[in-house]
């Protein structure tokens, strides 16, 4: 794709799943990638891999539910590996229970992951964008925040939120030349995927009945993502701002 190499692009929870596909696609493009978890041997496990392939990567260990941890390693980041051109906003977590049966020490865990921590990353790089007129920002949300999901309530308003964020994002600056938009998975298949159906039980019935719902008949791969995530972090999506795509073998289909 045009414009990706060479880039300083930074991959939140790039350790795993779809956030280490996100990386090492992006190395293949010939961008320089920052894979920031806050699991440091799961990162680390990424750059290697990376390097292997002679590309350029680096870690970036960090609490992003942390303010000011998050705005110290995004301003190492840029003094040590350079300006940060694409931000990719893929970390987040979730576990099946029902509204009723949960707490508010779930809700806080829930929204500090996959909200707060958005807004914690996206400001300091933004901040830095906006100095420099140009930038490109991604975020994973989710089709449970366009259509809602049982046994997800706080989840999928935390990513209706990243949704809305996103696109308010993109009217404010689009005059400094920096793009937002989202892509939203499907049902994945990935360790977070693992780690809610076995909360909500009956694992292989859940897993059995996504199948079935999804109309390509298969549930996703951590694979499938990166293409949408890079064609909007590319200058073939130079024109492209506010919008969102779903990636989910045609579970949804919205308009």
């Amino acid at each position: 794709m045009k414009g990706l190499k060479g880039k300083v692009v930074v991959v939140t929870g790039g350790g795993g799943g779809i956030g280490s596909a996100t990386c090492l696609r992006f190395a293949e493009e010939g961008s320089r990638v920052v894979v920031a978890d806050i699991n440091a041997a799961a990162a680390q496990g990424v750059v290697d891999q990376i390097k292997a392939t002679g590309g350029d990567a680096t870690t970036m260990v960090v609490d992003l539910t942390n303010f000011e941890a998050t705005g110290e390693a995004v301003a190492k980041i840029e003094a040590d590996f350079g300006p940060i051109e694409i931000l990719v906003n893929n970390a987040g977590w979730d576990l099946f229970v029902p509204f009723l049966k949960s707490e508010p020490n779930f809700w806080n865990k829930l929204i500090d992951i996959n909200l707060r921590a958005v807004l914690n990353i996206t400001f300091p790089v933004l901040t830095r964008m906006v100095e420099r007129k140009s930038g490109r920002v991604v975020s994973i949300a989710s089709d449970a925040g366009r259509g809602g999901s049982s046994g997800e309530s706080v989840y999928s308003a935390c990513k209706a939120g990243v949704i809305a964020f996103s696109k308010t994002l993109a009217r404010e600056n689009s005059r400094h030349g920096i793009t937002f938009n989202c892509v939203c998975p499907g049902v994945t298949e990935t360790g977070m995927l693992e780690t809610f159906m076995e909360s909500a039980g009956n694992k292989e019935k859940l897993r059995d009945a996504f199948t079935k719902a999804v109309p390509l008949g298969r549930l996703g791969k951590p694979e499938d993502l990166p293409g949408a995530i890079l064609f909007f972090a590319s200058d073939d999506a130079s024109f492209i701002t506010g919008q969102v795509i779903s990636v989910s073998g045609g579970l949804t289909m919205h308009g």
